[in-house]
C-alpha cells in the first residue's frame, strides 16, 4: 500500500501542467476587517515565552550546522569533503542517504513536551519543514516525510497530541520557500558553486550532483519541479495540510516569503484565518523581513532585539547554541542567565520570545540542554509573575550596557551583549510595576530607579509597598526626586531580581 501510496503522490506531483487559481485582489485589510483578525492575539501577549525545535535529516550528521544539506554538494565548502569522506561521494551518495539514518528512536513526545513544559514555556513546536523538503508529519503531499521515512513516527502529530494534553499552544514553523529550484534554465549560475551563489535556492544546481535529478521522487525533494508544481499544490498545499490536520496555533515563517508570489501568501492567509474563525481560535502569523503585511502578521527578529518599547508585538527567535540550530557534536551552549536576561529584554520592549532547542538525531536532548531549560523554569517558578500576562510600562529600563540595532545584521553583536545587576528592565501588571535587575546587586547596595522621579512620570504614582519576588526579606525603600530608592537585601543566586512594586 506504501508503495501505491508514493507512486500516486509522484504521478500528482509529475503530472501537474498549469493550475487553475482563483484571481484574488490583494486587499490584506479586508482580511483582517472582514474576520475580525488581531494578528496580536492576547494569549501571545500574555504567553511570552515559547520552545521549538530545529530537528530532521540534518541532524544526521551533527556537522557545521542546518544548512548542511545545501554545502554537502559544494566542493568549497567543509561540508562536501565531510560527507564524502563519511557518507560517500556526495554525486553518488546524495541527501537521501541520510533519511533511512534518521531513526529519531529514542524519541518521547511526552517527554520533549513535559521539559518545554517545566521550562515555563507556554507555547512549543517543531520546525514542521526546514529548507530541506522533508516534513515532519504525516503528509499526502510528499513521500519525503517523518511518516513515510526515516522514524516512520508523525512527529509534528504526536507533539500537537502532548502540547494540548499540557494545555500548551502549538506553533509550527516553515521555511520551505527557498526549497523550489530556480536555477534549471538559469544560463548565470555559476559551475563552482559557493556559499553566496545560487542563493534564492537551497539546493544547488550542479551538472552531476543529485539535486539535479531526474527521478521523480529526488525531484520532490530537491525542489526540482515546475513553478506551478511548487506554489500549488506543494508550497500553499503543505501549509493547508497542516493547518487542517493539526490546527497549529502560530505559524512562522523564516524569511524569503518575497520568493513567492503574492497570490499564494494571500491565499494562505485567507485559508488560515477563515479556517480557525470557524473553531473559534486566535491564530498569529509570524514573519520576518517585512515578506507579509503586519494587518496580518506579526514581526520577528532572529538573534537579536528592539532598542525600545515598540507599540505593535513582537518576537525574536534565539537558540540555545552560540551558533547552530541543529545539534552538533561541538556545539557551545550559551548559560541559563544570559537567555534570561534576553527574555526579560524582550518581555519588557512588548515582545515574545521563541527559543530554539537542538535535539540529537536519535530523539534525545542532550542534558546539558535539559538542565538549561530546568534552570529557566525554575526561575520563572519565582519571577513568572513579571513575565506572564504583563504589559510594557511606560519606559522599558535603565541601563549602562548598550546593544546594537535590531537586525539580524548585527546577531553576532548581540552575541557579545552581556548585561549586568545595573541593568534594569520594567514591566507592568494592573497597578504593580516589575523592576528585573539583569543580575544580583550586591547587598547593602542602594539602587535608584529613576523611572520613578516625578518629573519623569507620564501620570502621578505613588508607592505603596516594594518586595523581591521569592523571598519574604523586608525591603527599606524611600521615593525621592531622584526615583525610588531600594536598599538591596541579600538574595541568594546569580540570575536577574524580579522587584515587585505596588503602587496607587
Amino acid at each position: 500500500m506504501r508503495n501505491i501510496f508514493l507512486l500516486l503522490v509522484v504521478a500528482l506531483i509529475t503530472t501537474t501542467t498549469q493550475a487553475q487559481y482563483e484571481t484574488y485582489k490583494m486587499n490584506w485589510q479586508k482580511i483582517a476587517g472582514e474576520n475580525q483578525y488581531n494578528p496580536e492575539a492576547v494569549w501571545l501577549q500574555d504567553a511570552k515565552f515559547g520552545i521549538y525545535f530545529h530537528w530532521g535529516v540534518y541532524s544526521v550528521p551533527a556537522f557545521s550546522y542546518e544548512w548542511y544539506p545545501r554545502h554537502m554538494f559544494m566542493e568549497t565548502r567543509k561540508e562536501y569533503h565531510f560527507h564524502k569522506e563519511k557518507y560517500g561521494d556526495p554525486k553518488e551518495s546524495g541527501y537521501e542517504t541520510l533519511v533511512p539514518l534518521f531513526k529519531a528512536e529514542h524519541f518521547n513526545a511526552r517527554e520533549w513536551v513535559e521539559l518545554f513544559h517545566k521550562a515555563g514555556a507556554r507555547f512549543a513546536g517543531p520546525v514542521a519543514e526546514h529548507h530541506d523538503g522533508f516534513a515532519m508529519w504525516d503528509s499526502k503531499i510528499t513521500p519525503w516525510n517523518a511518516s513515510l521515512m526515516g522514524p516512520h513516527r508523525d512527529i509534528l502529530g504526536e507533539i500537537e497530541k502532548e502540547i494540548r494534553d499540557h494545555g500548551m499552544k502549538l506553533v509550527t514553523t516553515f521555511h520551505h520557500a527557498r526549497n523550489f529550484q530556480r536555477y534549471h534554465n538559469d544560463p548565470k549560475r555559476n559551475e563552482k558553486v559557493d556559499f553566496w551563489d545560487q542563493w534564492d535556492s537551497h539546493y544547488p544546481y550542479i551538472e552531476g550532483m543529485p539535486t539535479l535529478s531526474d527521478n521523480p521522487m529526488l525531484r520532490l525533494l530537491y525542489g526540482n519541479v515546475t513553478a506551478e508544481e511548487f506554489y500549488n499544490p506543494i508550497w500553499f498545499g503543505k501549509l493547508k495540510e497542516v493547518i487542517d490536520n493539526y490546527s497549529p496555533d502560530v505559524i512562522w515563517f523564516d524569511a524569503w516569503l518575497d520568493l513567492i508570489p503574492e497570490e499564494y501568501l494571500y491565499k494562505f492567509v485567507e485559508y488560515y484565518v477563515k479556517e480557525s474563525k470557524k473553531q473559534g481560535r486566535d491564530v498569529v502569523i509570524c514573519r520576518k523581513q517585512g515578506d507579509l503585511p503586519l494587518s496580518v502578521s506579526i514581526e520577528n527578529l532572529e538573534k537579536s532585539r528592539k532598542q525600545n518599547i515598540e507599540p505593535r508585538l513582537w518576537m525574536t527567535d534565539e537558540t540555545i547554541s552560540t551558533d547552530s540550530w541543529s545539534y552538533t557534536e561541538d556545539m557551545e551552549l550559551k548559560t541559563a542567565k544570559d537567555l534570561i536576561d534576553v527574555l526579560i529584554d524582550v518581555v519588557s520592549k512588548n515582545g515574545v520570545l521563541l527559543l530554539n532547542v537542538s535535539p540529537r538525531a536519535d530523539g534525545v536532548i542532550p542534558s546539558e540542554q535539559r538542565e538549561i531549560l530546568l534552570s529557566i523554569g525554575e526561575w520563572l517558578n519565582v519571577n513568572g509573575e513579571g513575565i506572564y500576562g504583563t504589559r510594557p510600562w511606560y519606559t522599558y529600563g535603565q541601563e549602562p550596557t548598550t546593544q546594537p540595532e535590531g537586525s539580524f545584521d548585527n546577531h553576532k553583536e548581540f552575541l557579545k551583549v552581556k548585561y549586568s545587576p545595573k541593568d534594569v528592565r520594567y514591566t507592568k501588571k494592573g497597578n504593580t510595576i516589575y523592576a528585573m535587575t539583569l543580575g544580583v546587586p550586591a547587598a547593602g547596595e542602594v539602587m535608584t530607579l529613576e523611572a520613578f522621579a516625578k518629573h519623569n512620570l507620564p501620570a502621578p504614582l505613588s508607592v505603596k509597598q516594594v518586595s523581591v519576588l521569592g523571598t519574604n526579606q523586608p525591603v527599606k525603600w524611600s521615593e525621592t526626586q531622584e526615583g525610588l530608592s531600594i536598599e538591596i537585601p541579600i538574595i541568594n543566586g546569580d540570575k536577574a531580581v524580579s522587584f515587585r512594586i505596588e503602587c496607587e
